[in-house]
């Protein structure tokens, strides 16, 4: 059977197209469930009862099985929520600039926020709901608050535990996935070691500051071919900002339904 050039060029170009939607979600799966869970584990009673009677809308869901459903139902309205990019002269966020209109993560958390705590219906609360638990997430991921230049790093390709991967996949994914820890395990080991919530900065700009910074650090864009050394380095980095997401997802849940 004789195969058209036309053919192969529409089979690379969607091959292409699905290799970089999945390249751009931030912390994969399992570092959202950690996120998630870590947050779950430091509910308020009182925040515990109302997002439980906002999931009840969707009988089995959890905080934990919701934090993807922002990437499972990305489309091109809402693709620029999950991101913020800076300058790489400077890491302080400056709205006008880095969010045009309020389409980035940091606008994003803050609309979702105010629709949490507003009178809408609860169809619409469980979908803002959605959005935050996710947002929260993607905001502590350093790539996300990264380059425009480079995609967040998914345009810089490198070698990765024997396979060609790029940047922000070993972010997204490669490192988690490197400690064969399963989420549950990960965040009750990281929820051990956080802090108290009572002092804790939530401005999802200054979380979006803090990810730029990290990515400002003096190697953090490793050589092409990854070594131990990088992962050895960045590992308790990556862990850090999954705790502190986890923490600050509590906090903002707690104060915003506390004060309700």
């Amino acid at each position: 059977m004789k195969i058209r050039h036309s053919e192969i060029a529409k089979y690379a170009i969607a091959l292409a197209m699905a290799l970089a939607a999945i390249g751009a979600r931030a912390w994969g799966t399992e570092g959202h469930q950690v996120v998630a869970l870590i947050a779950e584990a430091q509910l308020t009673p009182k925040a515990r009862a109302e997002i439980e009677r906002l999931l009840a809308q969707e009988p089995g869901q959890t905080l934990a099985s919701i934090s993807t459903w922002a990437d499972e139902h990305r489309n091109p309205a809402t693709a620029a929520w999950h991101y913020v990019n800076f300058p790489r002269d400077s890491c302080q966020y400056v709205a006008e600039r880095d969010c045009p209109d309020g389409k980035c993560v940091v606008g994003a958390i803050e609309r979702q926020l105010i629709l949490l705590n507003s009178g809408d219906s609860d169809e619409h609360k469980l979908l803002a709901l959605k959005y935050l638990v996710h947002f929260v997430a993607d905001v502590h991921q350093p790539l996300h608050a990264g380059y425009a230049d480079d995609r967040g790093g998914n345009q810089y390709q490198l070698q990765a535990f024997m396979r060609g991967s790029n940047l922000h996949a070993l972010w997204d994914s490669g490192i988690i996935k490197s400690m064969n820890e399963s989420p549950a395990a990960m965040a009750a080991r990281l929820g051990r070691s956080s802090s108290s919530n009572a002092n804790i900065d939530t401005s999802a700009a200054f979380a979006a500051q803090e990810s730029c910074q990290i990515v400002g650090l003096p190697g953090y864009y490793p050589e092409r071919r990854v070594g131990q050394d990088y992962i050895d380095r960045f590992t308790p980095v990556l862990e850090a900002r999954l705790a502190l997401a986890g923490r600050r997802l509590a906090r903002i849940l707690n104060r915003t339904i506390e004060a309700k």
